[in-house]
């Protein structure tokens, strides 16, 4: 599973004109899941996401997580952060899940991270047509892939 990180002021997701999830301070994550993917990925990454210390403490340094800071989540899932350029100039997305595996995965997620937070996650909506916008804080942009466990 591939995540890229984004600590925000602000970030919102849009479907049909609709908002469907929106943040204020907190992390934007866009989420991609590799059809070889498991619990045991999820469970590595909420980890990593909620105590990752990349938000400021009382000497502006970053010293906090998003759990420390009372920061909130929005989840965005997007299967392209698994497209392969290797070959051409047409992306390859073989390596992302089909929805079969991802939907349940990704569910899985949220309610992971609405756990271990004690509160709501917000998010998008799988599959569809999405509109994201944030305000990037820093800006703070961080990739994590659990096979590379990096």
């Amino acid at each position: 599973m591939r995540l890229v990180l984004q600590r925000v002021s602000s970030a919102s997701v849009t479907v049909d004109g609709a908002i469907t999830g929106q943040i204020g301070a907190g992390l934007l994550i866009l989420a991609g899941i590799e059809h070889d993917d498991t619990a045991d990925d999820l469970a590595w990454l909420v980890s990593k996401v909620t105590q990752m210390r990349i938000f400021a403490d009382a000497e502006g340094k970053m010293n906090l997580s998003v759990k420390d800071s009372g920061g909130e989540l929005l989840v965005v899932s997007q299967f392209t952060l698994h497209a392969s350029t290797k070959k051409g100039n047409r992306p390859s997305f073989i390596r992302a899940a089909r929805p079969e595996t991802a939907i349940p995965l990704y569910e899985q997620f949220l309610a992971l991270l609405e756990a271990e937070l004690g509160k709501p996650v917000a998010c998008g909506i799988f599959g569809a047509d999405m509109q994201v916008a944030l305000v990037n804080d820093g800006p703070v942009t961080i990739c994590i892939d659990s096979r590379a466990k990096e």
